[in-house]
């Protein structure tokens, strides 16, 4: 391709002027005041070009004449009134008519020209396409002047034109070969694309193709410049955990990691907040930025100003190489402040998170006094959020309270004491609800984030649509208790205030606590998977208002309050005379906070148990729709062996999922996923299909029973022999004789006392009876003839766990899909439980077919007749005359029903 020169001393016209088909000739395009222009007399078409589909019709439809050629030489003399059409510009045929200042284009520019029905254009450099129409760029970066003709011709010949000076109501790009520079901050701060060398030699690449265009979003999005495209970055006072991510993200953006002995290094990046002692030998040209800029960078995707993150050496007597903005009159302002907030940081308590809990002694969640001491007003809830200044705090509302001085706190009386602290950390409470909402809420839901949003709308409304009401409560609740303070009285009431705002309270909290592990889980997710996301809240976290702590580290505020105020109470209570009015208000208060928390917690069990009983659902096969109900919520899971021979048979490896009104009772694949997945352990998300994506369910439904069907529960005696056993008596409606099943649990983390007295007060809750304990009897293994002599020797669990293993050989071996007619016909007669009892007849046809046309041997198996099965719930239901004889081991004998 022939290159053409860009005169870095004026601007370039643009290319295209799509107004006539007359065309000036050379000598007047290069004086607009010369001869007349020359109309286009005939297009020749030169060598491949005329093979290729449409160019033909195109060139004709401009009616003048077409005429072929093998290199257009013969035409050169007439150059300023033919244009000559070449299939590309990279052979010696473009060369010669170029320097030849014939008029030239490309069949790309031809057919697209045509199929927008613009006119000719005049063509006063050769133009290959249109893919860069109305593209208006402008370079900035390049040193190597043969690059830069490069990527000007390439934009000349797409239909581009170029300018010198940036300017942004007529510039489209900015083309960088890396960041940084005025025009750069120009471009970011007008909100111009700023792209790579690669996003014209891209479109250059697909010059054929006529659907592309260099200003589509896929083009300009894959050859943007990247954030710290050109940078050479180094850290210091940063730790080994964050170097290793952000080292990680620099490089995926451009950006290359280098040492403080590199002389290219470009930024020296700095955290304030983790650096001892900067180096004093630093490379000469790097600039020193906060860590600050870093995350915004990321954030905002684009490469911020350093300007405005520089790194203040305030321990230097003077700033490095110019980089160091002087000192101006505030930075001693700024200096006073910094060391304030820093001593501030220092006496406040670092505290742990904790659950919310139902407090019985004067014991915080996390560190607080019982009583108030002068250095207690330092950090009154144990949080680098909870220092204030000593001059002035708060200013919700119109009300402003000031903190006391130790002279202050000994004029007050104990109970006044107490009432301010509850004061101080209601309204260190309501800051940290304003920091959560002005810091990270607002600009996450706000259109207008430079790079576009940062978290769908659903995660933000997951993340932080129920605490709203939260701080609306509190808010109302602080400004009440500041009046109160302003107009102290010994007999003035605080337990009404916190009276009248319990049933917003009992309102407002549970959405935010029974959520709380979503909304976390949300969090963690999107901070791992969305770099910008990450630098955002990173960003959050350096904030002042944040005091060095992260979003997540805000949110468990809430879970924490209502134990806090509770506490604060019992404090108030203890200094408050029986006599005193309040006295009873505040017990009715505290009764009340209580309640709250617990009616949370009995809540966010419930719902707990509610969201995980869909991913139970999902993680059992053939499970029954229905056990997926609004009433109904999980309980308790259990894995056991079965002693018996009523469910699977002796040795069998099942599951008990309990709910709050059924059990069911699946066993554990032998193939595919088998690892137990705890319950307690599932996230709090919408059903996502139980199982992994792509792999079977772990468990596989055997039996739903209704725990109004099980009579009685039995505690089998623990002996040395026998550990761990009980048994269950049921029987439905349909039934007239009982059945026991006998079970041995085989799960290290349940305790058998208490999921039987968990079993037994559901019983209680159906019948709507008070004595759960009746439910439960304690009985030794001989008296219900249930058989332990393998339980110690471990035979039992040797011989499940055989059969485990076995169990797909023998099923092959036994597949009918692969027995001969005869065998399967005899094996048909020996597994069928409805054996005749006459010898001579050893099948009966009449029973067996729509067993086996049903698919029902398995069923058959175990229940030993399809009428034993409810249709519509699925529960057991009376089995024949016929068949109680085979379950002779699993029903209670006279014997049995005597000794219960």
């Amino acid at each position: 391709m022939m290159e053409t020169t860009y005169d870095m001393s004026g601007s370039v016209s643009a290319s295209m002027n799509y107004l006539t088909l007359q065309t000036p000739s050379k000598k007047s395009r290069r004086n607009k005041e010369d001869s007349q222009p020359v109309i286009t007399s005939k297009i020749c078409l030169v060598g491949k070009v005329k093979d290729v589909k449409g160019v033909s019709e195109a060139a004709e439809s401009f009616g003048v004449p077409v005429i072929h050629s093998e290199d257009g030489l013969e035409y050169v003399s007439s150059q300023h009134d033919t244009v000559f059409v070449l299939y590309d510009f990279s052979d010696n045929i473009f060369e010669v008519l170029y320097k030849k200042e014939c008029r030239i284009l490309g069949y790309s520019a031809l057919l697209d020209i045509v199929s927008k029905k613009y006119f000719m254009p005049e063509l006063d450099r050769p133009l290959f396409s249109i893919s860069m129409e109305n593209v208006v760029s402008c370079f900035t970066g390049f040193r190597n002047r043969e690059e830069v003709n490069t990527l000007v011709s390439c934009i000349h010949h797409m239909g581009g034109s170029i300018r010198k000076e940036f300017d942004c109501n007529k510039i489209t790009h900015l083309i960088a070969n890396k960041v940084g520079g005025e025009k750069y901050q120009y471009a970011v701060t007008f909100n111009i694309p700023v792209m790579s060398a690669s996003w014209v030699h891209l479109a250059w690449e697909r010059r054929h193709d006529l659907s592309v265009r260099a200003i589509d979003s896929t083009m300009q999005t894959n050859s943007a410049l990247k954030i710290f495209e050109g940078t050479n970055v180094c850290w210091i006072g940063v730790n080994d955990e964050e170097v290793t991510q952000m080292n990680e993200i620099l490089t995926n953006n451009g950006g290359l990691v280098t040492t403080l002995d590199d002389p290219n290094c470009t930024h020296v990046v700095i955290d304030p907040l983790g650096v001892g002692v900067v180096p004093e030998k630093l490379p000469s040209k790097a600039m020193l930025v906060e860590v600050k800029w870093f995350w915004v960078s990321i954030q905002m995707d684009i490469c911020a100003s350093e300007k405005l993150y520089p790194y203040k050496e305030t321990h230097l007597t003077s700033p490095r190489n110019g980089v160091l903005s002087p000192t101006t009159p505030g930075s001693r302002t700024r200096k006073r402040k910094r060391l304030k907030d820093t001593v501030s940081q220092l006496a406040a308590h670092g505290g742990s998170p904790g659950l919310l809990q139902v407090p019985s002694s004067g014991h915080d969640s996390h560190r607080r006094r019982s009583s108030i001491s002068e250095s207690g007003l330092l950090s009154l809830s144990g949080s680098f959020l909870d220092a204030t200044s000593p001059e002035k705090v708060g200013g919700q509302g119109d009300l402003s309270i000031s903190v006391p001085t130790p002279q202050d706190l000994k004029a007050m009386s104990p109970r006044h004491q107490v009432f301010m602290e509850l004061l101080h950390t209601e309204m260190n409470y309501v800051e940290i609800l304003e920091t959560i909402v002005e810091v990270f809420k607002k600009p996450l839901e706000d259109p207008s984030q430079v790079g576009g949003s940062l978290l769908d709308p659903t995660e933000v409304k997951i993340i932080f649509g129920n605490l709203p009401p939260i701080h609306e409560i509190h808010f109302e609740l602080l400004v009440q208790l500041k009046n109160t303070a302003l107009n102290w009285r010994e007999d003035i009431s605080v337990g009404a205030l916190i009276l009248k705002h319990s049933h917003d309270l009992v309102k407002a909290y549970p959405p935010f606590v029974n959520f709380f592990e979503q909304t976390k889980e949300v969090l963690s997710m999107s901070d791992r998977s969305k770099p910008r996301f990450h630098a955002f809240l990173k960003l959050g976290q350096s904030n002042p208002k944040c005091r060095r702590q992260s979003l997540q580290e805000l949110l468990i505020r809430p879970v924490q309050r209502l134990p806090s105020i509770s506490l604060l109470l019992n404090d108030l209570l203890k200094q408050t005379p029986k006599s005193n009015p309040d006295y009873g208000e505040l017990e009715k208060a505290l009764s009340t906070i209580k309640e709250v928390m617990t009616h949370i917690n009995e809540d966010k069990r419930r719902t707990e148990g509610q969201v995980v009983l869909f991913d139970i659902f999902n993680d059992i096969e053939n499970c029954p729709a229905h056990i997926v109900s609004s009433h109904r919520s999980f309980v308790s899971q259990c894995d056991v062996i079965e002693l018996g021979d009523g469910i699977v048979g002796r040795g069998g490896q099942l599951t008990l999922f309990l709910f709050s009104d059924v059990i069911e009772i699946c066993k554990r694949r032998s193939r595919g996923n088998t690892l137990r997945r705890d319950v307690s352990t599932i996230s709090l998300q919408p059903p996502r299909g139980g199982a992994d994506k792509g792999s079977k369910p772990t468990y596989k439904h055997v039996e739903l029973i209704s725990v109004s069907h099980v009579k009685r529960v039995i505690d089998i005696t623990e002996t040395e022999d026998c550990q761990n056993v009980f048994a269950l008596i049921c029987r439905s409606h349909y039934e007239t004789k009982e059945r026991l099943y006998s079970f041995e649990i085989t799960s290290e983390d349940v305790d058998k006392v208490a999921f039987l007295k968990t079993l037994c007060r559901l019983m209680a809750n159906i019948t709507c009876r008070a004595d759960a304990e009746n439910y439960l009897a304690c009985m030794e293994a001989r008296q219900l003839d249930i058989d332990t002599g393998d339980l110690a020797s471990g035979t039992l669990r040797r011989a499940a766990r055989l059969a485990s293993k076995t169990r797909m050989a023998v099923n092959r071996a036994f597949s009918f899909s692969k027995t001969p007619n005869r065998l399967k016909r005899a094996m048909s007669t020996v597994m069928s439980p409805l054996r005749s009892s006459n010898t001579s007849n050893l099948c009966d046809t009449s029973l067996i077919s729509p067993m086996m046309n049903g698919g029902a041997v398995g069923m058959a198996a175990s229940c030993a007749n399809l009428a034993m099965m409810d249709s519509d719930t699925g529960l057991r239901t009376t089995p024949s005359s016929s068949t109680l004889k085979n379950f002779k081991s699993s029903s209670l004998g006279f014997n049995a029903h005597k000794r219960l």
